[in-house]
């Protein structure tokens, strides 16, 4: 799993890969891609999943673009661990 992060303000670039494939990368990293499948434009993400299907094209680039910008980075949080009470000696 990569848990690389960019800053939000890192834009997305284009490029197109086939006739009907757009592919996203953001600081090198890929971050998703739109096919069109003949009547519509679908967006998916880094990990493939589905955003949704678009009839014009850049509205499924800003679809993407969106997911992106509403992504913060997430803070790692550790189970709170309570102390031990230390044993005592047997006599």
């Amino acid at each position: 799993m990569n848990t690389t992060t960019f800053p939000p303000s890192d834009p997305l670039t284009w490029k197109q890969a086939d006739a009907d494939v757009h592919v996203a990368t953001r600081g090198g990293e890929f971050a998703g891609f739109v096919e069109f499948d003949g009547t519509l434009h679908l967006v998916r993400d880094h990990q493939g999943n589905e955003l949704g299907a678009f009839e014009i094209l850049d509205d499924a680039f800003r679809a993407l673009e969106g997911l992106h910008e509403a992504r913060r980075p997430r803070i790692l949080r550790l189970p709170r661990v309570f102390p031990r009470r230390p044993r005592r000696a047997r006599a």
